[in-house]
């Protein structure tokens, strides 16, 4: 889905949200009660989609487009297997070692996607991604990664103004240099289930893809679902990231902001 105003100028923000429509974890297959919620692991996509139709509707100068990598994973008899090396979009490969690591998969292709045929000028992807980021942050904040300090702010701002809470996570090589050896393969260019820390290493393994684009990387596992009514959220899929993606629009969808950033 894709929204240019004619006063759109040369920026062009692409979303990719991770929209697996229902997640078994495939041939590695989740435990019963870990399936249960599987149906909202399309959340990404959603609100991606949501962030472009508002923009939209409230006319924003600025084009956008959202794009949602969409799969079912399931166990069959076509399913992909753990051992198969599989070749993304640009040529890159990677090695399956766990089926239910699908989520970043797909999002690699869609941020190539992006980069390549749709002249993307940022990319943001967001995605119930990881089990991880909800141990670490809790069911009602989201982790943010960027690989740009002006991207991280803009996008904190908007989350403050939207009322979304984003906690930043460290990507740099001071940080987390030396966890880019637990993606090495023999047999391809990374291995899709490189380990702990979760969050992180998913984040690692989608960062090639991005070809040095400012890029931000929202991995929603937590508050993508709430268990119950609680405040301005109702029981079920909470919407959460869309209100941040429009309020990062609004403001023109900023890879830089104009003065420092003031924090408590």
């Amino acid at each position: 889905a894709s929204y240019r105003p004619p006063s759109a100028g040369p920026a062009h923000p692409v979303l990719v949200g991770k929209g697996i429509t229902f997640d078994t974890g495939g041939i590695s297959i989740k435990t019963n009660a870990g399936m249960r919620e599987m149906k909202t692991d399309m959340a990404g996509g959603a609100a991606v989609l949501a962030a472009v139709d508002a923009a939209a509707r409230l006319q924003l100068p600025v084009a956008v487009t959202a794009l949602v990598a969409a799969a079912e994973n399931s166990p069959s008899g076509t399913s992909y297997r753990p051992g198969d090396v599989v070749r993304h979009v640009g040529g890159r490969t990677t090695e399956v070692r766990n089926t239910d690591a699908e989520g970043r998969l797909v999002l690699a292709d869609g941020l190539a996607h992006a980069r390549r045929e749709l002249g993307a000028t940022a990319l943001v992807d967001v995605a119930t991604l990881t089990g991880a980021m909800k141990t670490a942050l809790g069911a009602r904040t989201a982790g943010l990664y960027a690989s740009a300090d002006g991207l991280a702010d803009a996008l904190l701002t908007a989350a403050g103004h939207a009322g979304e809470p984003f906690w930043r996570m460290p990507l740099t090589d001071a940080h987390v240099g030396h966890l880019r050896a637990q993606l090495d393969s023999p047999v391809a260019d990374a291995n899709n289930a490189p380990g702990n820390p979760g969050s992180t290493t998913a984040a690692l393994f989608l960062q090639p893809f991005t070809g040095g684009l400012p890029w931000a990387h929202l991995d929603i596992a937590g508050p993508a679902r709430a268990g119950s009514d609680d405040a301005d959220l109702v029981k079920g899929g909470t919407g959460f990231a869309a209100r941040t993606l429009l309020r990062w629009l609004e403001a023109g969808a900023p890879v830089e902001l104009p003065g420092p950033v003031i924090r408590d």
